[in-house]
């Protein structure tokens, strides 16, 4: 999709406008309403519409305006035009139109900041994200036609310049990140995913890919008894942006990265198996926080890690029962090898602050279904042994349409991961606090430095969104929040 900045509407066939709860048209609502003999305050007095927010009204063939089409989109309450309900406002206008032969939409926020502007835009794009690359039959009407998104702006060169700047890179981040969450596992697999992590050493990134005989030399003995039953070699992947004074202390984010996920021996119900295919979502989400921070030249010490591995059941896989020593020392017994993930985290946060003894580590991963039951599909779950690092991460993430909700990880629960053979287990007991127990589980590697666990098992991937910026599918959760919580808390 092109995006670009102007003056004026052009030529373009669709042509959307703001409105306020209350039928309260906006900017250059008020002038367009006039100038078509008030076709606008007709159109919404005619129907539902009432300007609230993720809302749209449809008015064609007016005489008055060039546009065939005019869009007037919900910006919620009057007052104050909202981060996110202009967002929603952009993306609604965009889904109002995707499918309607028009090559070109233009919205006009001419009457906002530069800065909003460059939101609009931003917003546009995300809601116009579409993995179709595997999809050869597809018939023309059945895909979005608009091609072009103008954004007509009081001052198009300072729009262009902070999009470009500030939120292209992020869009880009998001949408590379959605990318890899919808690859099929036989194309997405740990060395494909690897590569394609190099190939952002193009951004000013630094990438280093660890194979197998280094991670076992290094002790990754438990990640690698995530993967032992592939064919498929796992993987560590290290990203380094080093945006801030040197020698200061890294910001460290790590990631759970089993690109298939088929329990192993313990294998899940065929049934809904190939959502397993995202399983690396949290993995993702680091990729495209580094991605974002390199794009945009963040001003800070930034490191990413990625454990990544199948998880798959042959005659080599590991078994329920085992005993596997990981990085740190510590003894696992491995008592359900669908409780992998925190098998792959356990050895990366280890390893992480072991190497890079970081300001702070935040995971996030796709890792309990439990997760599921406690919140729900619209929260991720935060855990974590840090009141700052959580309330920050609490305070970024509804400013971009995230939710989170800080769950607890009482010591009275340690007891339900002790194990009677080995220093603690991969599963609690039973199906009570299945979510609180992986937490407490990772937190046993985290050495004592402050960590923030994310289970974004609910909000990885999502079939009828409700979020106009946000397709059904991948979602890209968590690049948005972390590059917010690092832009407002953690940037010299």
């Amino acid at each position: 999709m092109k995006i670009e900045f102007a003056a004026s509407a052009g030529a373009a066939p669709v042509l959307a406008v703001l409105a306020h709860e209350g039928r309260s048209l906006a900017g250059a609502g008020v002038q367009l309403d006039a100038a078509t003999g008030g076709a606008l305050s007709r159109a919404m007095n005619a129907g539902r519409f009432t300007g609230a927010k993720n809302s749209t009204q449809l008015v064609a063939g007016v005489s008055g305006c060039d546009a065939a089409t005019i869009v007037i989109t919900g910006a919620g309450e009057a007052g104050q035009v909202d981060d996110l309900a202009l967002e929603a406002a952009a993306g609604a206008a965009y889904h109002a139109v995707k499918m309607s032969g028009a090559d070109a939409l233009a919205i006009d926020v001419s009457h906002l900041s530069a800065e909003q502007a460059a939101r609009a835009a931003f917003a546009a794009r995300l809601a116009g994200y579409r993995f179709l690359k595997y999809r050869t039959t597809l018939k023309p009407e059945k895909t979005p036609s608009i091609q072009t998104i103008r954004i007509v702006a009081a001052d198009p060169k300072a729009a262009q310049k902070l999009y470009d700047a500030e939120f292209a890179p992020v869009a880009e981040a998001v949408e590379f990140s959605r990318d890899l969450v919808a690859e099929p596992a036989n194309v997405l697999y740990p060395e494909e995913y690897a590569r394609r992590v190099k190939g952002l050493e193009k951004l000013g990134l630094e990438v280093e890919v660890i194979g197998e005989k280094e991670l076992a030399r290094l002790g990754f003995r438990t990640l690698l008894a995530v993967g032992q039953g592939s064919v498929r070699d796992s993987q560590v992947v290290v990203m380094k942006w080093n945006g801030g004074a040197k020698g200061a202390q890294p910001l460290a984010f790590v990631g759970k990265g089993v690109c298939f996920d088929t329990g192993g021996i313990s294998i899940k119900p065929a049934e809904g198996m190939e959502e397993m295919k995202w399983d690396m979502g949290g993995s993702a989400a680091v990729v495209g926080l580094m991605h974002a921070l390199a794009g945009r030249k963040a001003r800070a010490n930034v490191v990413g890690v990625i454990g990544l591995v199948e998880n798959m059941p042959d005659g080599a896989a590991t078994r329920p029962g085992d005993v596997v020593e990981t990085l740190s020392g510590q003894t696992v017994e491995i008592l359900n090898t669908d409780a992998e993930g925190r098998l792959v985290l356990a050895d990366c946060l280890w390893y992480t602050q072991e190497r890079f003894k970081p300001k702070f580590m935040v995971d996030l991963a796709t890792l309990t279904g439990a997760m599921i039951i406690s919140l729900g599909l619209e929260y991720a779950g935060v855990f974590s042994n840090s009141d700052e690092l959580a309330g920050n991460i609490g305070k970024a993430a509804p400013k971009v349409g995230e939710n989170v909700w800080r769950m607890p990880i009482p010591e009275i629960y340690e007891r339900h991961i002790d194990s009677p053979i080995a220093d603690v287990k991969n599963m609690g007991n039973g199906r009570a606090g299945g979510s609180i127990t992986a937490a407490l589980f990772l937190q046993r590697f985290t050495n004592g430095v402050p960590w923030a666990h994310i289970d974004i098992a609910p909000t990885a991937w999502v079939k009828d969104s409700k979020n106009p910026t946000v397709p059904d599918g991948a979602v890209g959760w968590g690049v948005r929040t972390l590059d917010r919580m690092i832009r407002d808390s953690y940037e010299a």
